[in-house]
């Protein structure tokens, strides 16, 4: 059990990193979408689309690699006045009551809806009309991770509490 945690960090360390060039193509549409529109007065139809689609998968697959470093937003005003022992046992108390369940209830509802869009062979209704099933998907893998990674967090967390009494 506690070498699926590892497996979680170094999956997603590698998988985040390799995503984080994600940004890379987004920069491409938004430099050509404004050459585009403001040097050749010739704006696309779906530059805008594709930016919110790139944007929203780097975003989704950077809660994980966020969550492993952490790097979210947090207030630990409370926590950083607890001794170490007691500061792992809320972190413990609050994966396993909070997170958890929270994540794990909206990466279901989110696999959900990336199955419907499969099953209906979604398209956006904009006049390009890419297929939103393929992306769907991707934020649900995303979302995923972002789980497994709050599973990796509680099972480090529980390691400390054993090794450190």
């Amino acid at each position: 059990m506690f070498k699926l945690d590892r497996a979680i960090d170094t999956f997603n360390e590698k998988f985040c990193f390799y995503a984080s060039y994600l940004i890379l193509p987004l920069i491409v549409v938004i430099v050509y979408e404004v050459i585009m529109r403001y040097a050749l007065n010739m704006p696309t139809s779906w530059a805008f689309e594709l930016t919110v689609f790139l944007y929203g998968l780097h975003f989704s697959f950077a809660l994980a690699y966020a969550h492993k470093h952490n790097t979210h937003v947090a207030i630990d005003v409370f926590e950083a006045r607890l001794a170490p022992k007691s500061r792992t046992i809320l972190r413990i108390a609050t994966n396993a009551l909070l997170f958890l369940p929270t994540i794990g209830l909206l990466t279901y509802y989110i696999c959900v809806m990336a199955a419907t869009s499969w099953s209906q062979v979604e398209h956006a209704s904009s006049s390009w009309g890419p297929a939103i099933y393929p992306y769907k998907s991707l934020m649900a893998f995303g979302f995923v991770l972002f789980f497994l990674q709050g599973v990796a967090k509680l099972i480090q967390d529980i390691r400390s509490l054993k090794e450190n009494p």
